[in-house]
């Protein structure tokens, strides 16, 4: 069973004092039962409850101080995204709480001034959450353009005039992290970013700006004071720390995403295996067969890459960057596969999945957000592409990467200097693990496909005029992107054994029957588009390839599938 479930959870993995509140998270949940988090969902409600015990347990303290700011914590990456799965297991809500109070403190935690970074600490000891102030209506997430002003005061310091807006957790962060511009400064080094107080008389609390249980504010400071004390950081550093800040953040989607997939799956797979039509079970429908079994290998592969993808942030140096190519993928391609997952069990319980009283209602409400928090897929294929070319042709050697469940402080992650150079990032051969496992009939498939996508680029590359064309362009993105994500999903599996035994094998070539699939899809679109040429218009059809069928594999997984029915149901 790969799936997280609260009825056998246990996670061993991690030293005692992780396992305690991982399983305390879980459990507190559990009590409060299925009714209690449907009721708060439908009416919208606060969720005080939850940061009171979370408060209690000292939750966020104790997951986000890094040993920076106190020797006897740690931020460990990896207990941070087992936390992700189980918060997104139980609603985005309680999620979206934990995640912005990351990203308020990413610039706090990158930052010198001991005074602000102390206050931090102190603040999430007392169960407070932090909030990050960098967008704004105008602008969005346009970090180069902001209508907060900073105004010198003579003294020092300055006064803040301006707005925010999309802001997470505005309505009670104990500080906020707040992004703006010096009135007297031109250019970069007029950026500034300062720590400010929610419940300071000069901060104006305008509304929520989503209709949702979450408080997603619009907010205004008017002449709010900021001291020299307050200041985290100014000019270029400002725009890095902004950048950086997303960086980490940024990654905590997919897990989120993996939790509230892995929660729909269980309602769906008991509700169609119980359900009775034209005196079948619905289950016994090859169709229904067959989108489920394509769900499960989808979210087992979001699931391999995501756990994988953090032993990358682990081991994450000035020298070795790769995480950063790795992080947009997580943001990018795992939350796109979890709103595939949510669809493909949609078209299986249809009706059931709009009725109140079910997870399922939430959930495919809530997986439409991640692809389009922190970035849009757009950006995040843009993104991805600066690194294609070192990626494809200029491997350079590594260490190995073990998996990274030790119990260390990612301090890196606080220190990764400058965010430029992306394209200068080299990573290991891809083709090592593709050759590794070239047994498994659609992993060799798939690799025939990447091969060819390696010399479409190397023979028939995009003009000058077709790298202007961001439409063209981020087809080719996401034919590149497939080959990332493969070959994570084929680390990991090799790292937790899941290839060394017969069922692991099955699922893994589920999971390239349907990357096979997904670049074929790809390809066609690629023939589709007005930029492409007749030569590379040849090349995309050439590459439409059929998965390699295998009825007894496919029978073999979805008796896993199935096996899912009633193996878990929320306490009432």
């Amino acid at each position: 069973m790969m799936l997280f479930n609260p009825r056998t959870y246990d996670p061993a993995q991690f030293d005692e004092p992780t396992r305690r509140l991982l399983r305390a998270t879980v459990d507190w949940f559990e009590s409060r039962g299925k009714k209690a988090l449907i009721d708060t969902y439908i009416d919208r409600t606060w969720y005080a409850d939850f940061l009171e015990f979370a408060a209690k347990e000292g939750l966020f303290a104790e997951f986000l101080t890094p040993a920076s700011a106190d020797g006897s914590k740690r931020w460990d990456t990896a207990r941070i995204a087992e936390l992700n799965e189980i918060l997104g297991f139980y609603g985005l809500g309680y999620w979206y709480t934990w995640q912005v109070t990351i990203l308020g403190l990413g610039p706090v935690w990158q930052s010198e001034n001991e005074a602000v970074r102390a206050r931090a600490a102190q603040l999430l000891s007392e169960g407070h959450v932090m909030a990050f102030g960098l967008s704004e209506r105008s602008h969005g997430a346009d970090i180069y353009s902001t209508d907060m002003i900073l105004t010198p005061d003579g003294e020092g310091g300055f006064t803040a005039t301006g707005p925010k807006y999309y802001i997470g957790n505005g309505n009670v962060a104990g500080l906020v992290s707040v992004f703006g511009r010096r009135s007297d400064v031109e250019g970069p080094e007029g950026y500034v970013f300062f720590a400010a107080d929610s419940r300071h008389e000069a901060y104006h609390l305008v509304k929520n700006v989503v209709n949702a249980q979450m408080y997603v504010s619009e907010f205004r400071l008017e002449d709010y004071p900021v001291r020299a004390e307050d200041v985290l950081h100014t000019g270029k550093a400002a725009f890095d720390a902004a950048l950086n800040t997303v960086n980490v953040g940024k990654f905590n989607l997919c897990t989120a995403s993996v939790g509230i997939c892995e929660h729909a799956m269980y309602e769906a797979v008991t509700h169609a295996h119980n359900r009775v039509l034209y005196g079948k079970k619905v289950t016994d429908f090859p169709h229904v067969r067959r989108e489920l079994t394509d769900a499960y290998a989808r979210l087992v592969a979001m699931k391999l890459f995501s756990d994988r993808a953090v032993d990358y942030f682990r081991t994450a140096s000035p020298e070795d960057r790769r995480y950063l190519l790795f992080n947009p993928m997580t943001k990018m391609k795992v939350t796109t596969e979890g709103e595939k997952v949510i669809d493909l069990m949609w078209d299986v319980i249809a009706a059931k999945g709009f009725e109140a009283d079910t997870y399922f209602d939430k959930a495919a409400k809530d997986i439409r957000g991640l692809p389009k928090l922190e970035g849009t897929v757009h950006v995040n294929l843009a993104l991805i592409l600066k690194f294609m070319a070192n990626y494809l042709f200029n491997p350079a050697e590594y260490a190995p990467v073990p998996t990274r469940l030790d119990a260390a402080d990612d301090e890196f992650l606080f220190r990764q200097g400058p965010a430029r150079g992306l394209g200068a990032i080299r990573f290991h051969d891809w083709r090592t693990a593709y050759d590794a496992h070239a047994h498994i009939p659609n992993v060799a498939r798939f690799r025939e496909q990447a091969d060819g996508f390696a010399k479409l680029l190397l023979t028939d590359a995009p003009t000058e005029a077709q790298q202007a064309d961001l439409d063209f362009l981020l087809e080719i993105g996401q034919l590149f992107a497939l080959i990332v994500y493969g070959q994570l999903v084929l680390e990991q599996a090799e790292l937790t054994g899941l290839t060394a035994s017969d069922e692991g094998g099955d699922v893994l070539d589920q999971v390239f029957d349907a990357l096979v699939r997904d670049f074929s899809a790809h390809a066609t679109e690629l023939h589709g588009k007005a930029s492409t040429s007749e030569s590379q218009a040849a090349w995309a059809l050439a590459h439409v390839r059929r998965p390699v069928a295998d009825a007894e594999r496919a029978g073999r997984v979805w008796a896993t599938v199935e096996s899912l029915a009633g193996a878990y149901e929320m306490q009432p």
